[in-house]
């Protein structure tokens, strides 16, 4: 019986997460490796590991897997959390492609300076409900369905509850206006993989912290 995904990243969200939660999601069960020393990545990169000399890592299948969306995509097809054909995959890659922009706001934020934050937390308030939310809101809206595709629980809808949940810890009362979201994230966070995922204890991430920051600047500067 082949072994546990192994994951290797900093002990944090970043690039990492989506992955925890798609696993997750798919009811998988995974050991994770923590980068907490410039001397561990440079072993990775010297033993062949990264492909690209970069994070994060994946081990499964008997592969060593880098590039997030290599990563997803993968886990995805492999789960059947990927659409029924061609066109639907199609959809799925629009979504997550336009989730992993207005995520990719989020990733950066810690690491901007101070005098930064306010003008990017409004930034990043402006994206999501004028640019990224609504489109989902429709979709939901139009087909009347409970997923974003084909009636059928798939990488789109997590990469969705992912981000929800992210933009409500900056901006609580973002989903205001959104009543098809609302209920949405109800739906997702009941999900018996999901809800396990958000509780206490899980492999999900706290937000990063100064520590998890200082890390990574440690080991990749």
């Amino acid at each position: 019986m082949p072994g546990k995904p192994r994951l290797t990243y900093f002990n944090g969200r970043g690039r990492m997460e989506p992955v925890r939660w798609l696993l997750a999601a798919a009811g998988v069960e995974f050991e994770e490796i923590f980068l907490e020393t410039k001397e561990q990545y440079e072993m990775l990169i010297k033993d062949g590991s990264l492909l690209f000399q970069q994070v994060p890592l994946v081990e499964m299948d008997g592969m060593k897997m880098v590039q997030t969306r290599a990563i997803l995509s993968y886990i995805a097809g492999k789960y059947n959390l990927y659409g029924n054909d061609l066109k639907e995959r199609a959809l799925i890659d629009m979504y997550v492609e336009g989730i992993a922009d207005l995520m990719q706001m989020i990733l950066i934020f810690p690491f901007s300076p101070p005098e930064a934050k306010e003008k990017n937390l409004d930034s990043l308030k402006e994206r999501a409900t004028n640019r990224y939310f609504p489109v989902f809101e429709k979709v939901l809206k139009e087909h009347g369905q409970d997923f974003l595709v084909g009636n059928k629980f798939s990488w789109a809808d997590v990469q969705l509850i992912e981000a929800i949940l992210a933009v409500e810890e900056k901006i609580p009362a973002v989903l205001s206006g959104f009543p098809q979201l609302q209920a949405f994230k109800i739906r997702m966070s009941n999900m018996p993989t999901i809800k396990k995922f958000l509780q206490l204890g899980s492999p999900r991430k706290p937000p990063p912290d100064e520590c998890y920051i200082e890390t990574v600047l440690k080991i990749l500067k």
